[in-house]
């Protein structure tokens, strides 16, 4: 176990960066698309009216989740509250304006997604990996979400994987300050008491699913909610072919985590 010490101070946009064999333009300038710097300062001004608290978590016991490194888990792991007020635990990595809250599989923890919250904090996002410990999965991205923007995310993305991505869809549809843009891997329709199919009819954000062609119902999963997902303003369907690849897993081949990363840019800061 390791203290949690306060995160290092924010900086603005997402840092240039080779990654993956590609290059990922930052964030923060230089595209001149819409309105950003308008839409920034109205996201500003609604963060602060939803009364996102303005203080990080305060320093608590963390723990590495078998994964960490010692430095890691003095540096970032966090205790947070969910929406419906659970400590919840998490790795926070990163810096920059935009955040995103990233949500594992039934069959793992934090660690599943660690590899690829360092990798993306280095690229000049803000990043919560969340430890998930309820029934409220939805809840507990929720919270990890007021979380990041108290960290100083004016933009916010949420991806989440298998069982992590129907909880990242309803928290989607459910938050008061909706996210800038969700991608869901491998994620089922319904999950115990979550139905995301029901949810997405709701969403109006943009959407990435991605899943293998062969893997059975969460190909099918896959197509419906994409489907379903009528008000989303992008609406993107990958079906990854020749491949039973599941949730985190698919993100090992390289085209395919270039795919969520050019999505992912798309709407960073």
């Amino acid at each position: 176990m390791a203290a949690l010490r306060t995160p290092a101070s924010l900086v603005s946009g997402c840092a240039t960066v080779l990654l993956v064999g590609m290059t990922l333009a930052g964030c923060g300038g230089g595209s001149g698309k819409d309105d950003a710097a308008g839409r920034s300062q109205d996201t500003r001004a609604a963060v602060k009216k939803a009364g996102v608290p303005s203080a990080a978590p305060a320093p608590v016991k963390g723990d590495d989740f078998g994964c960490l490194t010692p430095a890691q888990a003095m540096a970032g792991s966090v205790v947070f509250k969910s929406a419906t007020g659970a400590p919840t635990g998490g790795f926070l990595t990163g810096s920059g304006n935009t955040g995103i809250v990233l949500a594992h599989q039934a069959d793992g923890n934090v660690c599943q997604w660690k590899d690829k919250a360092v990798e993306l904090g280095k690229a000049g996002f803000r990043v919560l990996a969340v430890n998930s410990t309820t029934d409220d999965e939805a809840a507990e991205i929720e919270g990890a979400a007021a979380t990041l923007r108290a960290e100083g995310a004016w933009k916010l993305l949420l991806m989440g994987a298998s069982k992590g991505g129907t909880a990242t869809l309803q928290a989607a549809t459910r938050m008061p300050l909706k996210p800038d843009a969700v991608v869901a891997l491998s994620a089922p329709e319904r999950y115990g008491s979550m139905d995301a199919r029901e949810a997405v009819e709701n969403l109006t954000v943009p959407v990435l699913y991605m899943a293998g062609d062969q893997d059975g119902t969460f190909t099918t999963a896959a197509r419906e909610l994409s489907g379903a997902s009528a008000k989303a303003p992008e609406n993107r369907l990958v079906q990854v072919k020749g491949t039973a690849a599941h949730g985190v897993a698919l993100l090992a081949t390289p085209a395919n985590w270039d795919t969520v990363l050019a999505f992912l840019k798309k709407y960073c800061t």
